[in-house]
C-alpha cells in the first residue's frame, strides 16, 4: 500500500501502489496545466466507512509514497479513463482497472 500525503497538515490516505501510480500520472498532468479538481473515494468499512473528497490544487503540498521498490507498469487505457472522469464535474474517482494484467505479467 502506498500513501498519498496531502495538505499542510500532511493528511495521509492509503491506496494500492498500482492505483496510486496511475492516479499520480493523472494528478501531475492536471497540475502541470494548473487545473484544480476533486479526488473522491469510498472508505473501507474497516476504517468506519463513508466517503472522502479532497480538493486538489497545485498550490497545496502533495506527496506520493510507494511501499514497493519497483515502479508498476502503466495501463494507458486506465490512465485515459481516470483522466476523462477527472475532467468531468464528478472529479477524479479511483475506477477499477480495465483489462487488468494478471499477476504473471506484472
Amino acid at each position: 500500500m502506498g500513501t498519498l500525503v496531502y495538505g499542510p497538515q500532511a493528511s495521509e490516505f492509503e491506496f494500492d501502489d498500482r492505483l496510486l501510480a496511475h492516479l499520480r500520472v493523472v494528478i501531475v498532468t492536471k497540475f502541470r496545466r494548473r487545473e484544480s479538481f476533486t479526488l473522491s473515494w469510498e472508505m473501507h468499512r474497516d476504517s468506519g466507512g463513508g466517503r472522502i473528497s479532497l480538493w486538489l490544487d497545485p498550490s497545496i503540498p502533495l506527496q506520493f509514497r510507494f511501499r514497493g521498490s519497483r515502479e508498476p507498469s502503466l495501463n494507458r487505457e486506465w490512465i485515459e479513463h481516470l483522466a476523462t472522469i477527472a475532467g468531468s464535474t464528478t472529479g477524479l474517482v479511483p475506477l477499477d482497472e480495465p483489462n487488468a494484467p494478471t499477476a504473471s505479467s506484472l
